[in-house]
């Protein structure tokens, strides 16, 4: 029994041995690590863009509700919802006959005025009368031309008549309806412009200026971008929300884009010439930290790097970078400091 167990022993110890030297090849280390293969960019300074892009919503370039001169019963409504007015065109009319009558009364009146002065001169000069009686003639004469001006003015106010040139978007009353002085009677729209206004805040309103170009792409429209131009930037800031109300005019000669509508408007903050910037995706969040990885003489090393503004899928880097590195932009996950890379 003793001389059996010692004779399986000795046979288990060199076959595990003789497996051990046939798996390991010669020259072969343990630690080796094949390199990981990455793509590489190199670092060169280009211009960049600060933009800041903020929501807004488009208002007509003129926007004018026209109130009932003189109240009454409308006679004539000219124009309907949509159609197109010039500027001086009439719209309505208002009572008119009860103030064309008026106004012929005082028209007259006048007239006999004037004749009732012209005899007065007259006996006047005969010496028949005195000078109270011709100034009090010439006084009625005064009196009734200041009475037909009035008439007439009344008169002109029963014809409403177009202040701008622009759409009727809406009627406040129709024919045949009593209307009061004052009361809304139509709104008209001029959207050759449109007005993008936008709230910008305290800290990015130093950089606009009345005139600046800008991009603006309308919700409705995102296939397309349309130039504007800053029309006006408030100097005093809304209480409620700290924001300067910016006001930026788009050509809207199509008449597509709606007063209401919702847009994006691209301001440019300032134009830094020679930035160093990386792609977006390059960048690792490791603990807080923003790191890039460069590769030298095929080994990879990390950067900690402070970034400044974005651009597209571009990011400014501020601090860490410099000109002429070899940015790692594909396989940057894969690495660690000090590994070896190959360079596809």
């Amino acid at each position: 029994m003793r001389i059996g167990l010692g004779a399986f022993l000795a046979v288990v110890l060199m076959s595990g041995c003789g497996r051990s030297e046939s798996s390991t090849p010669p020259g072969s280390g343990q630690n080796q690590v094949r390199p990981v293969p990455v793509s590489v960019v190199e670092v060169t300074p280009s211009p960049m863009k600060d933009i800041l892009i903020l929501p807004g919503e488009t208002e007509a370039w003129q926007d004018v509700v026209v109130g009932a001169e003189t109240g009454g019963r409308v006679d004539w409504v000219g124009p309907q919802e949509g159609d197109f007015v010039k500027e001086g065109d009439l719209i309505a009319r208002v009572d008119v006959e009860a103030l064309k009558a008026a106004l012929d009364r005082a028209e007259a009146a006048l007239r006999l005025a004037d004749d009732l002065y012209e005899r007065r001169v007259k006996l006047f000069e005969r010496k028949i009368i005195n000078q109270e009686e011709l100034d009090k003639a010439l006084a009625e004469q005064a009196l009734a031309r200041a009475n037909v001006k009035q008439a007439r003015v009344e008169y002109d106010r029963g014809f409403t008549r177009a202040p701008i040139s622009g759409l009727v978007n809406h009627l406040f009353v129709k024919e045949g309806e009593f209307v009061d002085r004052g009361k809304p009677f139509v709104e008209m729209v001029n959207v050759d412009q449109v007005k993008v206004n936008v709230n910008v805040p305290e800290l990015d309103v130093r950089f606009l200026k009345k005139g600046q170009k800008t991009m603006v792409r309308v919700d409705a429209f995102p296939e397309r971008e349309v130039l504007g131009t800053i029309d006006f930037v408030a100097y005093k800031a809304d209480p409620a929300t700290k924001t300067f109300l910016a006001k930026v005019l788009v050509d809207n000669r199509g008449h597509e884009i709606r007063p209401g509508m919702i847009a994006r408007v691209a301001f440019l903050r300032r134009l830094i010439p020679d930035a160093l910037s990386a792609p977006l995706f390059a960048l690792i969040d490791k603990g807080g930290e923003r790191i890039l990885f460069v590769e030298k003489d095929g080994v990879a090393h990390a950067r900690t790097v402070s970034i400044g503004i974005i651009e597209g899928d571009r990011v400014q880097i501020t601090g860490g970078l410099e000109p002429g590195d070899r940015l790692i932009v594909t396989g940057q996950r894969e690495v660690e400091e000090g590994m070896k890379v190959q360079v596809r």
